[in-house]
C-alpha cells in the first residue's frame, strides 16, 4: 500500500513572516504537511525578490512586518501573477477596513490544522 499523500504535497509556499519563531513554526507545519517553503523571509523587498526568482504556488503573508511595513506590495504582485494567497495576521482591523478584506485569512493565534486547511481551500 502506498503512503498517503501529504495534503499539501507539491505545493511551493512563499511564507513572509517577521516574527523568527512564528516563521519557523510555519514553514515546520507546511513542510510536514508536504509543502517545499519558499523563504521565510521577513521583509517586503525579500518576499518581492523571491517571487521574481521563482514564482510559489501560493503564500502564507503576515500583514505587519517590522518598522511599520505592510505585506500588501506582495500581495498586489501575487494577485497580479494569479497566485492565491492568505493572510495570517492578529490585526482583527483588516477584516473592516481594506480592500484586502474579502482575502482568507487566519487570525492569529492559530494551529497547524487550521493553517493546513485553509492552504487546501485555497488551492480547491
Amino acid at each position: 500500500m502506498p503512503p498517503p499523500i501529504a495534503p499539501l504535497d507539491g505545493r511551493r509556499i512563499l511564507v513572509v513572516e517577521d516574527e523568527y519563531l512564528i516563521a519557523i513554526e510555519l514553514k515546520r507545519w507546511l513542510m510536514t504537511a508536504g509543502a517545499t517553503v519558499i523563504g521565510p523571509v521577513p521583509s517586503v523587498d525579500q518576499a518581492l525578490d523571491l517571487i521574481e526568482d521563482d514564482t510559489p504556488d501560493g503564500a502564507v503573508l503576515d500583514v505587519n512586518l517590522g518598522d511599520g511595513d505592510t505585506v500588501y506590495e506582495v500581495a498586489d504582485k501575487l494577485g497580479a501573477v494569479g497566485v492565491p494567497y492568505l493572510f495570517a495576521t492578529g490585526d482583527v482591523k483588516l477584516a473592516e477596513t481594506s480592500v484586502y478584506r474579502h482575502r482568507p485569512r487566519l487570525e492569529k493565534p492559530f494551529v497547524e490544522a487550521e493553517l493546513v486547511r485553509a492552504l487546501v481551500e485555497l488551492f480547491s
